[in-house]
């Protein structure tokens, strides 16, 4: 069995990517945690109801909408904390810094406290929604977030894992997990599930073409093959984004995209202006800075270039420069040789005469991304103070959607500017469905209506690049202030956190002491995942803390019996039977059984210091926390209390303002370092205060604001991400026998879902309009079942034929044909008898029992009696040998087969269309079934070669067979 919920971005304009793939016997993953640029809590409510049956969790890509909901729910559902996830190591590196620059920027990522149906309903006040509405929750801190991202286990590409399951979910028996290169961002995967008969490929936002950074997606394998490669070919279900669906490839590739970009930044440069390329921070930030870093590198004498500045404005910007220093094995391989390249002659011309220099800046970086060009900025103050700076000068700031980032910032000192140019890196979604639309989606408005009229600028080439005016267009978004709250609000606040402390007390309590109702609940829940009368709507009632507090009180005394399920046995009393005819498989099947947990590590149980302090320790620890119980959490401070405390902070900030003042030259180095190009930023140092950062609690105040718009646009593709061209190619290379769409827009969603089956059936031979691949373009929450149309029976080998097996190994795997007789497995009484000293009549009555036909025993689903292949009575051997055949297992490549042939003195070299002509007179072809033709003429055999005679033909036959595995059917 095999079905998949997507949760977030099924056929809307929503860029968030979540889906539920459940398989056979309970095994629930969740694919990406994704959010949009909304960070709207109740995006997660669906989620939240399958998070106490999930068995682990992926991550495809470093982007928010892939996982930026990871660390809200690792901080607001425990249940979350203990599922295990899987991702590649960049996009755990370059994640959590993307996480950290969110929650640094904006306060809508910590999001708001909730009214109804979420973790908390019903224990909250009775106060308003309106008075709850923007207070904000607790948001992860830089320490938390690392936590949460330390857990999560790297893997490599192409390497096959075993996951582990979470406590509260069915085993994983015989599922293997493996990761390929899917382009697009660094470290980005296209996730491979083999779980018995399905074989399942989840590849959502990939790019096929290289580019600077980025490998290309590892459908061939990264060598330029002209086959899919074996893992990822034909698989049972390909879930693929639908995304650009409907865009045409642009005309030069990489190259003229790259092109396209610098001549716009040169057009906007040589009128004085500034130009605004707003990306995100973490992934697709690295494609940008390697262009534009190179471009200033080579163009030392573009008096254009000379003459500006570049400045990569991001919280985390350093951060995720020296992740990408270590990345380097992840990248291109070109970028990896270039690299190497350019560290042995840095190295040679340190040796000689000290490295060139170009306006006091090395012009050979020591190792990859060490930017010498690109200036980091990672606080507003220095933001303004570089857009203050005289001269033309390029940003590229963090958050594309133009919402939350240091771009926003940047686009409203220049936005009035008529020289000023603003450069969007990526296509956003219409604003027509949006009720408060980004500012990235109103300039797409304006880039598309074109009122103001278009510019043309010559480029490098002799072409033309395409510019919009803004024409003064009055733009209007929302500014969001965090600000302190009034006293109703603290109180609001005060006790949603009592509330939250009581319930984390309570749970850890019934945890400890083993009655735990919400594992009891988890495991019924995840058991009837798996039944056939299992209620998606009550999956997520373990998580659901509300509903765990209020079972806590009213458990034993009201949960019916269909509630408990198989744990009626130990919950209720005089309860001695359960009838478990209606649960073929899961936990209601067998006894209960309640875990009695323990904390510790490898070295055992933890030790609480405070158990062991003698008699006077425990007095003066008590007499020193009894100052501080009315400052626990649900408890209100006392006035003076707080104007202590608020009198400490100002007192504590004047004296660091002061120090800083002292700092004098030390201070000023440390902040140049990572400042101005020119390092002369001594007054915008840490002593800066931060108007709108404080401790404590706050809410979000939303202000209406507006801009002019006088700065051009233009627009330069660089998601990275697949066309229409690749999707229409390569799909029917992949043969998946069912397609599912998801993560596009409803147009491309169904203009790609048609042709897809036109080109999927032209490949079956049917042109009739009946395809034989089944394509599902689901909406959000409606689960699809593709399961593979297959039924598998397990059958028992015995162990005199396990001895005679001979086995041959073929690339990764090992196979082996046979001949045996199907019989019945003998019992456990059986196989006891005939092992020991069994007597004449004990031998008698095994060969009677084995006599029942194995038509009437061997039943599918029977976990009682297994078929068992036996060796063949020597009567019948005879006549079964002369039906057997000789197999060919294995699949040969052409390209290969050159390769080995040219090893050895042959010349071979392609001619036509799938055809490997080899000394000129031996031709093989292979055939779209797979066959391999050989064909040869008279000479083959008589070739001489270096003075030697040589069987072309036979050495060429030899060969292919050598990369085969034959096996004799006999």
């Amino acid at each position: 069995m095999f079905t998949l919920t997507p949760l977030l971005g099924a056929q809307t304009n929503s860029s968030a990517s979540q889906s539920i793939i459940e398989l056979d016997g309970g095994v629930k993953i969740l694919v990406d945690a994704g959010w949009d640029e909304k960070l709207d809590v109740s995006q997660l409510s669906e989620l939240e109801r399958h998070l106490s049956t999930l068995s682990f969790v992926l991550l495809t890509h470093a982007r928010i909408s892939h996982l930026g909901a990871f660390a809200h729910l690792c901080k607001h559902y425990p249940l979350f904390s203990q599922i295990p996830v899987y991702a590649t190591t960049p996009v755990i590196s370059l994640g959590r810094t993307l996480l950290e620059d969110l929650y640094a920027s904006t306060p809508l990522a910590a999001t708001f406290l909730p009214s109804t149906g979420s973790a908390t309903e019903g224990t909250l006040p009775s106060f308003s929604k309106e008075a709850r509405s923007s207070l904000l929750m607790q948001a992860p801190t830089t320490e938390e977030i690392t936590r949460y991202f330390q857990r999560i286990t790297p893997l490599k590409y192409s390497q096959p894992h075993q996951p582990v399951a979470s406590d509260f979910s069915p085993p994983l028996e015989g599922l293997v997990l493996t990761a390929y290169n899917a382009g697009h961002t660094l470290g980005g995967t296209i996730w491979h599930i083999q779980h018995g008969m399905e074989s399942i490929i989840y590849a959502v936002d990939w790019n096929q073409a290289r580019e600077n950074v980025m490998g290309g997606a590892a459908w061939f394998g990264g060598f330029g093959g002209s086959e899919v490669i074996e893992p990822l070919r034909k698989p049972t279900a390909l879930v693929c984004s639908s995304k650009n669906g409907n865009s045409a490839p642009l005309v030069g590739g990489r190259k003229k995209r790259d092109q396209s970009l610098l001549d716009n930044v040169r057009s906007s440069l040589a009128k004085g202006g500034t130009v605004l390329v707003p990306s995100d921070s973490s992934a697709r930030v690295l494609e940008l800075a390697f262009v534009l870093e190179k471009a200033w590198q080579e163009g030392a004498n573009d008096p254009t270039l000379k003459n500006s500045r570049v400045y990569m404005a991001s919280r985390s910007a350093v951060a995720t420069m020296k992740h990408a220093q270590s990345l380097l094995e992840w990248m291109d391989e070109s970028i990896v040789r270039e690299f190497e390249g350019e560290e042995e002659n840095t190295t040679k011309t340190h040796k000689r005469a000290g490295s060139k220099q170009i306006n006091g800046v090395s012009s050979k970086p020591s190792k990859p991304f060490d930017l010498r060009h690109i200036k980091t900025i990672e606080r507003p103050r220095q933001l303004e103070k570089a857009l203050k700076k005289s001269g033309p000068k390029v940003i590229l700031a963090s958050d594309s959607a133009l919402s939350w980032g240091l771009a926003k910032l940047a686009l409203e000192e220049i936005a009035q500017g008529p020289e000023n140019l603003v450069i969007l890196a990526e296509k956003s979604n219409s604003t027509s469905e949006a009720e408060n639309p980004t500012l990235a989606q109103s300039l797409w408005q304006v880039m598309e209506n074109k009122e103001a009229g278009v510019a043309l600028e010559t480029s490098s080439d002799g072409g033309q690049i395409e510019q919009i005016h803004g024409g003064g267009k009055l733009i209007e978004y929302y500014d969001v202030r965090r600000m302190p709250l009034d006293d109703n609000e603290s109180q609001v606040y005060q006790q949603y956190l009592a509330t939250q402390h009581q319930l984390q007390s309570s749970l850890i309590s019934r945890t400890e002491a083993g009655t735990d109702e919400t594992e009891i609940i988890a495991d019924d829940s995840s058991s009837s995942s798996s039944s056939e009368d299992s209620d998606d709507e009550h999956q997520g009632r373990a998580l659901n803390v509300s509903a765990a507090l209020g079972h806590a009180g009213r458990a034993k005394r009201d949960l019916s019996e269909k509630d408990l399920g198989v744990s009626v046995l130990l919950r209720k009393k005089g309860v001695y039977d359960f009838d478990v005819r209606h649960y073929k498989r899961g936990r209601n099947a067998i006894f209960p059984y309640i875990h009695h947990r323990r904390r510790g590590d490898e070295f055992g149980e933890y030790i609480k210091p405070e158990d062991y302090l003698r008699a006077e320790e425990k007095e003066e620890a008590d007499s020193a926390n009894a100052g501080e119980a009315e400052h626990r959490v649900g408890q209100k401070r006392k006035w003076h209390d707080g104007a202590d405390a608020k009198n400490e902070m100002r007192e504590n900030k004047r004296q660091q303002t002061k120090k800083s003042e002292r700092g004098g030259e030390k201070q000023s180095t440390r902040v140049a370092s990572s400042g101005d190009a020119d390092g002369n930023i001594s007054d915008d140092s840490d002593a800066d205060p931060e108007p709108e950062r404080f401790e404590g609690p706050a809410k979000a105040v939303f202000d209406r604001q507006s801009m002019t718009l006088n700065a051009r646009l233009a627009f330069v593709d660089f998601s990275g991400l697949h066309d229409q061209r690749s999707l229409q190619n390569l799909i029917p290379v992949i043969d998946p026998r069912k397609l599912i769409l998801v993560g596009g827009s409803k147009e491309e969603t169904q203009a790609l879902a048609l042709d897809c089956k036109t080109l999927l059936a032209a490949k079956e031979g049917d042109m009739g309009g009946n395809p034989t691949v089944d394509v599902f373009t689901p909406v959000i929450g409606q689960v699809i079942d593709a399961s593979v149309d297959t039924n598998a029976w397990t059958v028992k080998l015995s162990r005199d034929l396990v001895k005679r097996l001979q086995w041959q190994n073929v690339l990764n795997m090992a196979v082996v044909t046979l001949t045996g007789e199907l019989k019945a497995e003998e019992s456990a009484s059986e196989q006891s008898n005939s092992m020991g000293n069994a007597s004449k009549k004990q031998k008698l009555l095994r060969s009677d029992s084995q006599e029942t036909p194995a038509s009437t025993v061997v039943q599918k689903g029977s976990s009682e009696i297994r078929p068992v292949l036996d060796l063949v009575p020597a009567s019948m051997a005879a006549a079964t040998r002369s039906l057997a055949q000789t197999l060919h297992v294995g699949d040969l490549r052409l390209a290969d087969l050159r390769r080995l042939m040219g090893t050895v003195g042959y010349t071979a070299e392609f001619r036509g269309e799938g055809t490997l002509l080899i000394n000129g007179n031996v031709a093989v072809r292979k055939l779209g079934t797979g066959k391999i033709v050989v064909e040869g003429s008279a000479l083959s055999t008589t070739t001489m070669r270096a003075g030697v005679p040589a069987n072309t033909f036979y050495d060429v036959k030899r060969t292919i067979y050598e990369g085969l595995a034959v096996i004799a059917g006999g």
